[in-house]
Formats: C-alpha cells, structure tokens, sequence
C-alpha cells in the first residue's frame, strides 16, 4: 500500500506551484508591460500627426484628418493604459494615500495590501471580468464596427478590456500569494524577493 504523501512533501509541492504560478503571472505581466511601452511608440507619432494635421487643415479650410486616425489614437490610448493595470500592480506602482502608508513598517504596509487585494481589488476584478465577458463575446460574434464613416472595428479593443482584467485577476493573485509569504515567513523558500517599488507620489 502506498504510503501517503508527507508534510513536508506537500509543502515543497505547494512551494514549487506557487513559484511556478508567480513565473508564469509575472512573465505575462513584464509582457504586457512591454507591449505597451511599444504602443507608446505608435501613439507619438499618430497623435502628432492628427494633431498637425488638424491645424494645417484650418489654414487650408480642408477636412486632412479622418475618423480611423483619430479612433486609432484613443483606441492605442486605451491599449496602453490597460496593458499597464497588472504591470503597475506587480511593480507597486498603484497610488496609495502616502501619509498613512509610506512610512509603516513593513508588516503594516503587507497588511494594508492583503485588506485592500481581498476587500477592493480581488472582488472588482472578478466583477469587472464577470460584467464584460458577454459584450465582449457579443461585439466578436457580430464583429462591431464603429457607427463613425472610416471608423474602426470596436471588436478588438473590446476584447482587450477582458484580457486586461485577467492579467489583472493572475497578478493580484501572485501578489496575494507573495503577501501570505511574508505573513508565514516562506519567502525565501519560495524565492520571491521584492524588487523595490516604483515612488508615485
């Protein structure tokens, strides 16, 4: 008969599970992260351009700016800040109210996180991945289009806002497995060194 599997097994499965999850939650997260540095990139110049463009045609009494420029600016817009809800989270970048975080010690602050993950933002996640899933569905199924002449296909832009929730969800997740860490004492057996945050006053 085999012998059940030992405690300590158990950990040191829970242990490689955990490290795993957050590799994989974290390399997802640097990616986003990436990609939207690169949309940046495109942004500039689309946004320079509508905007030269606009003046010039005041001058020449000409219409030189149409709606898939202008839709594709504010859709690289909206890319670029849901691309950066779970890179901000993993590199605790979010805003908090400083005076009564910044100078805690450190399990305050790691408390302070665990009731904000599991009261505010855990709970919104899941609501906001719930809420839009269907319109979601329904603007692939029917592939939106913008209702503007030239405008652009909503469809994808769309389903960006549920990809950027589920990020969101897996990197909260990871943060709440790295904060049940320091309360237990485990960080070093799961290698999970903080890297130092980002200061946003």
């Amino acid at each position: 008969m085999k012998a059940p599997p030992s405690p300590a097994g158990f950990a040191k499965g829970a242990d490689w599970t955990a490290r795993t999850y957050i590799k994989v939650a974290d390399g997802l997260t640097d990616m986003a992260g990436w990609l939207a540095r690169a949309v940046v990139l495109i942004l500039i110049p689309i946004g320079f351009l509508n905007v030269f463009l606009r003046y010039v045609g005041q001058y020449v009494e000409a219409q030189l700016v149409n709606n898939t420029w202008i839709e594709a600016q504010w859709y690289l817009y909206g890319l670029v800040f849901l691309l950066m809800f779970p890179y901000l989270l993993r590199y605790d970048g979010n805003v908090r109210v400083d005076f009564w975080y910044a100078e805690r010690s450190d399990w305050v602050k790691a408390m302070i996180d665990l009731i904000g993950h599991l009261v505010g933002l855990v709970p919104f996640t899941l609501l906001a991945i719930w809420v839009s899933w269907k319109p979601v569905w329904d603007s692939w199924l029917h592939w939106e289009m913008s209702p503007d002449p030239g405008g652009l296909p909503r469809a994808p832009i769309k389903g960006m806002i549920l990809v950027a929730f589920v990020l969101l969800g897996m990197q909260a997740l990871a943060s709440l497995i790295r904060l049940a860490a320091f309360f237990t004492g485990r960080e070093e057996q799961l290698f999970m060194d903080r890297e130092a945050p980002m200061r946003i006053e």
